[in-house]
């Protein structure tokens, strides 16, 4: 009898055991992450207006998409052509360059998971032409002249933070994003041991430290 009794026991609790295992596997299944496909493509109306009056001439665009939550990944190109004349230095340079990172919505509006303010960082690196036409050089007796050197290939990387906000233009899948992106200069390539007065991408590379601004038009597909 006692033998049994512990038998239909010992049946009962690994019934309920192996109910409680199903029944974990299903809610497994219904929390499982699944990443549903959304794309938003902007370009920086900004910086590609002001080219058209100035020196610097500056197109990037940029393209993000909702990972998980209020994780978004995104990735940013463009190209940037522009010179630097200035306590005796007359440089110039053009190349692309390319950013990838990622951003997390601090705040976001209930009714549009896209509208509200993010927090992010990433990783840039441009590869650019440069020609240096005039170079100071100090001469004996305090006499300065200038050198020149030819165009050259560099390469330069840098981290940048990106500090922002984006809403929705009224019902359409417009959006306006304006974001901040302070820099840092971590690896450049350098021409004759010459720092390079200019980084397509980074702006004036004359400290580590820059900041860049954006105010791009976007299209939530």
């Amino acid at each position: 009898m006692k033998t049994r009794l512990i038998f239909t026991l010992f049946c009962s609790l690994f019934g309920v055991l192996i109910g409680a295992q199903e029944g974990k596997k299903e809610e497994e299944k219904k929390t499982h992450w699944k990443y549903e496909p959304n794309f938003m493509v902007g370009f920086d109306m900004l910086n590609g207006g002001v080219g058209f009056f100035s020196d610097r001439k500056l197109y990037q665009g940029f393209i993000s998409s909702r990972i998980n939550g209020s994780v978004h990944a995104i990735a940013e190109a463009g190209f940037e052509k522009n010179i630097y004349q200035k306590n005796g230095y007359d440089a110039k340079v053009n190349g692309p360059f390319v950013k990838l990172g990622a951003f997390y919505m601090l705040a976001k509006d209930k009714e549009n998971e896209f509208n509200g303010f993010y927090v992010g960082g990433k990783v840039a690196g441009s590869f650019y032409n440069q020609e240096y036409m005039a170079i100071p050089v100090r001469g004996y007796g305090g006499s300065t002249s200038s050198v020149a050197f030819p165009a050259s290939s560099q390469s330069s990387f840098w981290l940048e933070g990106t500090l922002g906000g984006r809403v929705q233009l009224f019902e359409s899948n417009f959006y306006i994003d304006v974001n901040l992106q302070p820099r840092y200069l971590v690896y450049t390539s350098k021409q004759d041991n010459i720092s390079p007065m200019i980084v397509p991408g980074f702006g004036k590379s004359s400290s580590k430290f820059n900041m860049g601004f954006a105010w791009n038009i976007a299209y939530k597909f």
